[in-house]
């Protein structure tokens, strides 16, 4: 027969399986917290303005002998550019004559720096950290961000929409450059034909075959004077210049140095609703373009990591943060002016997940979200930057950080 049991009892027995199990629940929650604790994992933990706080490689899961090791790494490649006088690099390495001569800043370069970020937290630092250098191409990426910022303010309401309803001034009139989106400028893939700031756009394409031009979005062009173009048209969108934009939407708000600078070139000036306004370089060809410091850009690198969100706060959106990192149809290593790396074939020793902002010589903060990184390394030379990847993801030493780059591969 059953076994019948009073119905007082019943709910007492009940009363001491819920309480067991949330008791259960409860120190599993303790012990999760308190390795999540012990690795320093606090995605929330963002730097204030003039405080960054650090840790040690052991408190976030990292081996303190590989990032030494990564250092050294780095520092024994530095970039091998003809010299540190970057007027002398630029004109021998970059532009090409008769379209070579400089018409915006240019400042000496410092020698092989970065750091390493974990959950936030500052891992490792070296060489000048705080000094506003010349970032050239990764200037682009920073340029893509104040698009961003046009998009979520509903300034342009598709990256899909023509150009030319938001430039009306001869600009994109042409049969061909009317056909130019939004889109196609941020992935360029635009094709535009013209003269900007006294350079034409054959001026920067990158050596190899001359071809004819072909319909917008069919083909890939890694352009300066095109880039430039983008620049200037969301300045006719916005309306006030650009670095003030990125200032007040960005770098103030993670809390960037006051010692970042966004140069365009002497004959860039144009003028709009009666005021006079530079427009921005969105690389360094012809100097100009971001001059800042790799702490400033690690803040950068961080926003991104965290999808847009800063100690609560959403400065970019999720919309965005999806289409930024989406591979162009024509170039699959490539975003909305940030490289990706999906073929992990410039950088096999990183993630497929990793996102790149790239400027020459080499330039580059590396987002992992896999590891829960950012790392900053400046004018390392390009063939060794993938060997010094290796020897950070080296580094990473706990079992619970691995999981997301073995899916990966």
């Amino acid at each position: 027969m059953p076994r019948t049991v009073p119905a007082g009892s019943s709910r007492a027995h009940l009363r001491r399986r819920v309480a067991s199990s949330l008791g259960v629940l409860l120190l599993l929650g303790v012990l999760l917290s308190a390795e999540a604790q012990r690795d320093g994992a606090d995605s929330a933990y963002a730097p204030a303005r003039w405080e960054w706080q650090t840790k040690r490689p052991e408190e976030v899961g990292m081996n303190a002998t590989k990032i030494r090791e990564a250092i050294r790494w780095a520092s024994a490649h530095e970039s091998t550019w003809p010299s540190r006088e970057m007027r002398e690099a630029i004109a021998r390495s970059i532009a090409s004559e008769p379209f070579n001569d400089i018409i915006g800043p240019v400042k000496d370069r410092a020698g092989v720096n970065g750091l390493i970020v974990r959950h936030g937290y500052i891992v490792a630092e070296w060489g000048d950290t705080l000094r506003a250098d010349m970032t050239f191409s990764a200037t682009k990426s920073y340029l893509s961000t104040v698009a961003g910022l046009a998009l979520d303010r509903g300034l342009i309401r598709s990256v899909d929409d023509p150009v030319k309803r938001y430039v009306d001034d001869g600009t994109f009139e042409s049969p061909h450059n009317s056909k130019i989106t939004w889109r196609h400028l941020l992935n360029q893939t635009s094709e535009w034909e013209g003269t900007l700031w006294g350079k034409p756009d054959w001026a920067d394409r990158f050596k190899g075959e001359k071809r004819p031009y072909v319909d917008p979005g069919t083909a890939w062009t890694y352009n300066d004077v095109r880039v430039n173009l983008l620049a200037y048209a969301l300045l006719r969108v916005w309306r006030k210049p650009l670095p003030r934009v990125l200032k007040e939407e960005i770098m103030d708000p993670i809390g960037a140095s006051h010692a970042w600078r966004w140069h365009g070139y002497r004959n860039s000036f144009v003028r709009i609703d009666g005021i006079e306004m530079q427009s921005v370089s969105g690389g360094g060809h012809w100097g100009g373009g971001l001059f800042i410091g790799s702490r400033d850009q690690a803040r950068f690198g961080l926003l991104y990591l965290r999808r847009g969100v800063w100690k609560g706060r959403r400065l970019l959106s999720e919309t965005w943060i999806k289409d930024v990192t989406t591979p162009s149809s024509v170039q699959p290593v490539y975003g909305y002016l940030v490289w990706l790396n999906t073929d992990r074939q410039r950088f096999p020793s990183a993630p497929a997940t990793s996102l790149f902002v790239l400027g020459a010589a080499t330039n580059i903060i590396w987002i992992d979200p896999d590891h829960d990184l950012v790392t900053v390394v400046r004018w390392i030379e390009d063939q060794h930057v993938d060997t010094f990847m290796k020897l950070v993801l080296e580094s990473v030493t706990r079992i619970s950080d691995l999981k997301g780059e073995r899916a990966t591969r």
